[in-house]
């Protein structure tokens, strides 16, 4: 089997090193089989698609909405060097799953509108599937109603022309899309249990997503969550492009 290539850019070790691992442990990957690239600390090497069965790319701290002159050097390499990789990819329909961070690179691409209108606090919420979502071979075994982590401060506005609505929530109106065959992106975490997602509100309790001082308080709302069904998803991709 060929290997999964994880793009990554959370600049925290702790916080990139429990995402690795928990890619790994909810495709049922063997670790020798998901190569990671961390982008925010080099420039991306060239990527040879036929080395691999599919692309991950995880979560990060980087808005994609953020004016320009905001963001670092580092961010505007990283989103230029993931737009022209994704040239590529969506070229040749090559299978792809985005979380969270996904939705921004790979909406943006595609000509989405990417704003703070429909920014989620940190919690578990109802996600509902779309008729297409429910016949999505990705949603296989996937209940037409089920929770996920979310926080994002940035979201989709509109639709891509060129994709699918799959899933929605009731404050995020796009949570899931699909792009040609093979292209995924998912605003909420399908990588995240309790313990992930409380290592991030501790990582990134300075970064916006709640007041500070709120940290404790928002462990507390999602430490008793019951999220089990959004890492199937990442499961059924290794599934289905694994070979």
């Amino acid at each position: 089997m060929k290997p999964f290539l994880l793009l990554a850019s959370r600049t925290d070790d702790d916080a990139a090193d429990q995402e690795f691992e928990a890619f790994i442990e909810f495709s049922g990957l063997p670790a020798q089989a998901l190569h990671r690239v961390r982008m925010e600390a080099a420039p991306l090497p060239a990527i040879d698609l036929d080395r691999y069965a599919g692309i991950f790319v995880g979560g990060s701290p980087f808005n994609s909405s953020d004016p320009a002159d905001a963001k670092s050097a580092v961010q505007r390499r990283v989103e230029a060097e993931l737009q022209l990789l994704l040239d590529e990819v969506v070229e040749r329909d090559f299978p792809f799953l985005g979380a969270c961070y996904g939705v921004g690179t790979l909406g943006v691409h595609e000509g989405a509108v990417i704003d703070l209108t429909y920014g989620e606090a940190v919690s578990a919420v109802p996600i509902t599937l779309t008729e297409q979502g429910a016949a999505d071979p990705l949603l296989a075994g996937i209940p037409t109603t089920f929770d996920a982590f979310v926080g994002h401060k940035e979201a989709c506005r509109t639709l891509p022309a060129s994709a699918t609505l799959l899933a929605s929530s009731q404050a995020c109106p796009i949570q899931m899309f699909r792009v040609k065959s093979n292209l995924y992106a998912t605003q909420f975490h399908p990588e995240l249990d309790v313990p992930g997602l409380v290592l991030r509100i501790q990582t990134y309790r300075n970064e916006g997503y709640f007041p500070a001082g709120d940290a404790e308080r928002v462990i507390d709302g999602v430490r008793d969550a019951r999220v089990d069904v959004p890492p199937r998803i990442l499961a059924n991709f290794v599934g289905r492009y694994g070979g």
